[in-house]
């Protein structure tokens, strides 16, 4: 990510005095996001529940 890009979008999260502070923090942990981003997976159905849904009572 370039620096243009990081900037805007550390502001744009409220991260102004962080990121007068600390750049290479947030740099790192914009890296980091990217990276996790990549490799999460889009659900094939969107609709579809990520796990069955939550039961109170018996249990089968």
């Amino acid at each position: 990510m370039d620096k243009a890009t990081l900037e805007v979008k550390a502001r744009r999260a409220g991260l102004d005095k962080a990121l007068a502070q600390f750049p290479e923090d947030v740099a790192a942990a914009a890296v980091q996001a990217e990276t996790v981003a990549r490799h999460i997976k889009a659900p094939a159905d969107p609709r579809a529940e990520p796990w069955p849904p939550m039961r109170v009572g018996n249990r089968p």
